[in-house]
């Protein structure tokens, strides 16, 4: 082991280099020499570990070549989204409009009136450039946003209970994506958690019974992703708002995925509408902008104005503010919903909601006869009936009819065929049911996307 790693040239020997002496000229110095380290470190490590190593020269060359090379690259990058799941928590949810993305561009390229109030020339409020169309949405009384919806949670609880309880029902204490649960956030929130009621049946007994002096907030979670069915019952958010005004305790709702308007209109099955839960009572109510509203990641309070300016006086409130892009994309979306006979066509989520199936039909045909003709007749590529579902908890237990492509191999697992089709440019992203390779098409919209990589 020690002869292989006396073997390995020196970082100064590599740097002298023709090759590596041309990378120096284009960039500095310092990255080469961290590249280079970098390499002669690895495999100084895998020698040390027992691994076959190869440290010839052009095996070296090629490592570092490689490291540069990926390095500069961006590493977020466009995919094709083939999987079915149309909100994909880890394509970045929701795709934005073309206005939220021409909001971002000037944003970014210019100076803007973040937080200026141009006709005082004083200093002003980041969140006055949405909180009018939330307000008028939604019928709130104030608004204001952060990064995230965990996040708005965690802030109005710890605006309005920390030190004291919050009481929640067991059958809402849920886990949202990346092993979040709203038990922990309320822990973080500084507030201690007190549960009611079972997990299949909760009463609004349960919540008087609970109540004391320590009580400081009455917490619902809209349990988006999942559902208890069979002998159940829970209490509705307004039973809780009439419970929360006699005991003048204040009525938080976390509403997750958050409609701002009824998707029933469109044929889509419902889920609670953010105005709804205003005229129900809750005093503060927090949804997410990145799900079925389609904007940017953003978590929206909105509520009642004096407990909304409690929470803007937060010092957690600077921490977990939004930055002039999520701004500029989140008032371009919030405009979209003024005009409910274009916005089917404009936001993108719902394009996809209300894609018609004959449209997918056709670029599915189209499709699978050009990756057909590519892959060879080694493979096997059908169109078929499937399902799409919304995703990021939205609606878990509803599905929307599609078309997909599936791909079978002769002795190929379908495992694969996935992976082949990642390391495609771009990325596709499609699923494995069932032993086979499918394409989900509704949210492909030219049939060359799939295969502009082969």
């Amino acid at each position: 082991m020690q002869n292989r790693l006396r073997e390995i040239p020196s970082v100064d020997e590599i740097l002298r280099r023709e090759d590596i002496r041309q990378y120096i000229s284009s960039y500095s110095r310092g990255f080469v020499t961290h590249s280079v380290r970098h390499v002669l470190g690895n495999m100084r490590r895998d020698i040390i570990s027992g691994r076959k190593v190869d440290i010839s020269k052009d095996n070296i060359q090629a490592l570092i070549n490689k490291y540069i090379r990926d390095m500069l690259e961006p590493s977020l990058k466009k995919i094709v989204n083939a999987s079915g799941v149309i909100l994909h928590t880890n394509l970045g949810r929701a795709v934005l409009s073309d206005e939220a993305v021409e909001a971002i561009k000037v944003s970014a390229a210019y100076p803007v009136n973040l937080e200026l109030d141009l006709e005082g020339g004083k200093r002003g409020d980041r969140d006055s450039h949405v909180e009018g169309l939330i307000c008028f949405l939604t019928g709130a009384e104030a608004a204001t946003v952060v990064n995230n919806n965990a996040a708005a949670v965690l802030l109005a609880l710890n605006t309005l209970g920390e030190g004291k309880e919050v009481i929640i029902s067991r059958g809402e204490l849920v886990e949202i994506g990346g092993s979040f649960r709203i038990p922990e956030v309320i822990q973080k929130s500084g507030c201690r958690l007190i549960e009611v009621g079972t997990t299949n049946r909760t009463h609004p007994a349960d919540y008087a019974a609970a109540i004391n002096p320590d009580t400081a907030v009455l917490l619902k979670a809209h349990t988006s992703n999942y559902k208890v069915i069979g002998f159940t019952s829970s209490v509705s958010l307004r039973d809780l708002a009439i419970i929360g005004k006699q005991h003048n305790i204040p009525v938080v709702e976390d509403l997750g995925s958050g409609s701002i308007m009824d998707l029933s209109v469109f044929g889509l099955p419902g889920e609670p509408v953010v105005k709804d839960s205003v005229e129900a009572g809750a005093d503060v109510v927090t949804f997410s902008g990145d799900k079925l509203l389609g904007g940017p990641q953003s978590g929206i309070i909105i509520g009642r104005h004096e407990f909304i300016q409690r929470i803007n006086k937060n010092p957690l409130k600077r921490a977990l503010r939004v930055d002039k892009l999520t701004i500029a994309a989140l008032e371009a979306t919030f405009r979209l919903y003024l005009n409910s006979d274009t916005l089917k066509r404009r936001l993108p989520v719902l394009k996809f909601l209300l894609r018609p199936i004959s449209d997918i039909e056709i670029i599915a045909k189209e499709a699978s006869g050009l990756i057909r003709e590519r892959l060879g007749k080694d493979y096997s590529v059908e169109v078929e009936d499937s399902e799409s579902q919304i995703g990021s908890g939205s609606l878990p237990e509803e599905v929307i009819p599609t078309k997909v492509i599936s791909i079978v191999h002769k002795k190929l697992p379908p495992e694969e065929i996935f992976e082949m089709f990642l390391k495609t440019n771009p990325p596709v992203l499609g699923r494995v049911h069932k032993g086979r390779f499918l394409l989900d098409m509704r949210m492909v919209e030219k049939a060359g996307d799939l295969f502009s990589g082969y």
